[in-house]
């Protein structure tokens, strides 16, 4: 099961991004989208496919991705099951960042304020994360993340409680729910070039978490550099949920879900579930967000909405499951 399981997802995935570009208000033929991608005379569906529909597919395959795979990482890292990327404080401090643009009214005069802001924003927490946790190993760097975590979450309730306007206040708790619609090609040149050096980093520590799940002692004394690979896993976390977090706001859950999805397919091998947790992060995003679209219930649902109704059974059973397994 373990050999196929790549191929598998890359397929559902595949398919679930075909239904991403039929899926909407205005649904779609097959034909009429083959048409919009090769290029076809400009009409009304080649406008929604190429403007509207595509770059909200690749965001969401970039997001995705990347959140699976860092909380892949970040579970092999710490071996604790419950890790996740905010555990280090990205997702709040991207938060932070933009909240503060919308706050001051940066986003009003430049577009891009917001997830420039919000990219600026997680690699502050995540730097000061680490110069706190410097030398104390992984317990202080996860204690360092939830410090810096609660700070930028007492800075987002600061905001909002100072709102300058009713106005200001909605924007910023829209954005703080997540999605990805309104987003153009603009927001994906932004995020892909951080997100993939990202994806690069958090994959170079593959083998070291193969070692590190006999023990940090043990994965040292096979020759594996546990500082290294801790660095690697910030960094790469911070710039790639980073830039996803600054582009779409909060996405919660996928991170945490999307590894252990896998995990048992690929006989819970740290480094094996790297990819497939990547897949299948992606996968989760792609389907919430055609559930986003899907589903009528007033304004449309936030993708992070979405995740987190899905995320949080989850998340509880994990935590049923574990006690029932711990003695």
């Amino acid at each position: 099961m373990s050999r196929a399981l790549v191929p598998l997802l890359a397929l559902a995935l595949l398919l679930a991004g075909a239904g991403s570009l039929l899926a909407g208000d205005l649904w779609l033929r097959p034909a009429e989208v083959v048409a919009a991608l090769t290029g076809g005379e400009d009409t009304i569906a080649r406008l929604v496919v190429i403007e509207l529909r595509l770059p909200r597919l690749v965001l969401a395959l970039l997001v995705g991705g990347i959140l699976g795979l860092s909380g892949a990482v970040l579970q092999g890292l710490t071996r604790n099951p419950l890790a996740e990327p905010g555990l280090l404080g990205v997702s709040a401090g991207a938060s932070l960042g933009a909240v503060l643009a919308i706050y001051y009214g940066l986003s009003t005069g430049f577009a891009l304020a917001t997830p420039v802001a919000g990219l600026a924003g997680a690699l502050v927490t995540t730097g000061l994360a680490l110069v706190l946790a410097r030398g104390g190993g992984t317990l202080a760097l996860i204690l360092a993340g939830a410090a810096v975590s609660s700070i930028a979450g007492a800075g987002i309730s600061l905001a909002l409680n100072l709102a300058p306007s009713p106005y200001a206040a909605y924007e910023i708790m829209t954005w703080l729910l997540g999605s990805l619609a309104d987003r153009s090609w603009d927001q994906v040149r932004l995020a892909t070039p951080f997100i993939l050096v990202g994806g690069l980093l958090l994959l170079l520590t593959g083998r070291a978490l193969d070692a590190l799940a006999l023990g940090e002692a043990q994965a040292e004394s096979l020759g594996v550099d546990v500082a290294g690979t801790r660095l690697l896993a910030l960094l790469g976390t911070a710039l790639g949920v980073g830039a996803a977090t600054a582009v779409t706001g909060a996405i919660g859950f996928v991170g945490l879900v999307a590894p252990h999805v896998v995990r048992p397919l690929v006989g819970h091998r740290p480094g094996a579930t790297l990819v497939p947790a990547a897949l299948a992060g992606a996968l989760l995003v792609v389907l919430a967000d055609i559930v986003t679209r899907l589903v009528h219930v007033g304004p449309e649902l936030k993708l992070g909405v979405v995740t987190a109704l899905v995320g949080a059974p989850f998340f509880l059973w994990l935590v049923l499951h574990l006690r029932r397994k711990t003695p």
